[in-house]
């Protein structure tokens, strides 16, 4: 009985189809479209932050579960990370902290599955630490780094760690 308290999921606000499919996902991946759970997921995550962090959970498990589900999720995590570069969010010093830090933890391996996209990022980035208006200095300093970072082939070096960092290592 403990063990399938763990396995609990809130997906009641979805509706019951939508449940079905999200259930069979966590416990049989190869029998669902990942690509359509991964953009229930991500649509549902857009629409309610709080479900953001459960929508993480059921992810971490079907990755666990299934051996190559990165596929799936390639272009709606892209969907994401396009919302965060709008200029709306590039206002959000919060929301370029999130787009930053997942940059630095994924984004190497997405521009693998799809340089394209990776590149079409990449220019809206630029042209918001460009010529957007009103960024705060921390947004302006997080993009420029992860600009900096991405052509650096995904490496920190030296001299941008202690650019960008020396105050955190001082």
């Amino acid at each position: 009985m403990g063990e399938t308290g763990k396995e609990e999921y809130k997906i009641q606000s979805f509706d019951t189809e939508t449940q079905k499919l999200l259930k069979t996902a966590l416990k049989d991946p190869s029998n669902v479209d990942l690509e359509k759970v991964a953009n229930i997921i991500v649509d549902q995550s857009l629409k309610d932050c709080v479900f953001s962090k459960e929508a993480g959970r059921i992810c971490y498990t079907i990755i666990q579960v299934n051996n190559m589900p990165m596929m799936a999720l390639v272009n709606p995590v892209y969907d994401c990370l396009f919302r965060l570069a709008q200029p709306d969010s590039l206002r959000k010093e919060e929301e370029v902290d999130c787009l930053v830090l997942q940059l630095h933890r994924i984004g190497e391996q997405l521009e693998k599955m799809n340089s394209q996209r990776m590149d079409e990022l990449f220019s809206l980035l630029r042209d918001g630490f460009l010529l957007q208006e009103g960024l705060s200095s921390l947004s302006q300093l997080l993009l420029l780094e992860i600009i900096e970072f991405r052509a650096a082939d995904w490496k920190m070096t030296d001299a941008a760690q202690k650019y960008y960092y020396s105050e955190v290592t001082d």
